[in-house]
């Protein structure tokens, strides 16, 4: 294997999970919550950031590079304890190779009250999808989330929301996916302080969803 094949990959893991802590999409900006992952696709390895380490102390040689059966190829500290959760996603999702899971605010207050986020917005549906559904609660790191998270994917939806942890924002590659991350706690945020007017939430028009969705899927096959 030449040295340094996974470098690049490893400095966009690593510019992707310091921003994102720095901008509070983790547990706090000095706290190691949360994971991020990119996926070598046509070598089936994963490069994900490692366990129980504040992310601003990190540098591109603390990442970990992972096969399909979750062994360590390179780095000398342990992997995020879901990486089995990332290698679901991708063996589950072709169209997705880079995975953010996050404790961004306003999308944990879904995750505690159990509910899903409706279609809201036509360009929230065009790049994540009709609904942001919630994923049913099982303990970190554990076979049972991996399960549970791999049941919801076939909605070929781009963000979920674990009930009673976080959240989890997909992409094709890591721009996409941090994007959808700040997409997602928008629309959070958004409907968060509409249900606390206690008046009628407006959600798009089925027509609509389907118009916004058939544009999405065309986009997809060109």
């Amino acid at each position: 294997m030449p040295k340094g094949k996974y470098n690049g990959f490893k400095k966009e893991v690593l510019q992707c999970a310091q921003w994102l802590s720095g901008h509070g999409f983790f547990d706090g900006k000095l706290g190691s919550g949360g994971n991020v992952s990119s996926f070598v696709r046509r070598e089936n390895r994963m490069v994900i950031t490692p366990s129980g380490r504040p992310y601003h102390t990190l540098d591109t040689e603390d990442l970990c590079v992972i096969d399909a059966e979750l062994k360590q190829i390179e780095g000398s500290l342990a992997p995020s304890i879901e990486a089995g959760m990332h290698a679901g996603i991708y063996q589950h999702r072709p169209d997705v190779n880079a995975v953010v899971h996050t404790h961004q605010v306003f999308a944990s207050v879904f995750a505690v009250i159990n509910q899903p986020i409706p279609a809201l917005f036509d360009e929230i549906v065009y790049e994540i999808g009709p609904t942001i559904e919630i994923i049913p609660y099982a303990v970190s790191g554990s076979r049972q989330l991996v399960d549970k998270v791999v049941s919801k994917l076939d909605n070929g939806c781009f963000c979920y929301i674990i009930q009673n942890h976080g959240a989890l924002s997909l992409g094709p590659d890591l721009t996409q996916a941090m994007k959808n991350t700040e997409l997602l706690e928008k629309m959070a945020q958004v409907y968060c302080y509409a249900l606390s007017t206690g008046k009628k939430i407006s959600q798009l028009p089925v027509k609509a969803v389907r118009k916004v969705l058939e544009m999405r899927i065309s986009k997809l096959e060109t």
